[in-house]
């Protein structure tokens, strides 16, 4: 399945619906193309919504770290929402964690973008522990 994009807003927040596969090819240059238009319209926070999303190869997190970079760069923030097991294990594999901030929760999600607001992080370990496969 191609990746498929929808976004919305939540309070100034745009959330990307991102559902699919991310991997090399069109839905790496869907996704980039779809950032950079955000950012030129001044959209600088925003949030994969990455819920439905099945797979993710190196070049698919490679274009999640450019839309990461190019928001920084910009000002704002790209903060990543609803990641399933292997999603998690690849940004634990890889160290992103350390970039990536993750959430749980799409309210935890937006209110990481007002500082005054108290969020609750999403916690990596605990989610791991909670997804042991039977039997382990």
């Amino acid at each position: 399945m191609d990746l498929e994009l929808t976004e919305r807003e939540r309070e100034g927040i745009v959330i990307l619906d991102l559902r699919g596969r991310l991997v090399a090819g069109d839905s790496m240059t869907l996704l980039r193309e779809k950032v950079a238009g955000l950012i030129a319209g001044a959209k600088t926070k925003i949030v994969f919504n990455l819920q439905e999303v099945d797979y993710i190869d190196s070049s698919g997190l490679g274009s999640m770290v450019i839309c990461f970079t190019s928001a920084k760069k910009s000002g704002g923030a790209l903060k990543l929402l609803n990641l399933n097991r292997r999603n998690v294990e690849l940004l634990v594999l890889t160290k992103l964690t350390t970039v990536f901030e993750c959430f749980d929760e799409e309210q935890q999600a937006v209110n990481s973008f007002f500082p005054a607001r108290e969020i609750r992080r999403f916690d990596i370990l605990e989610f791991l522990r909670q997804q042991k496969e039977p039997g382990s």
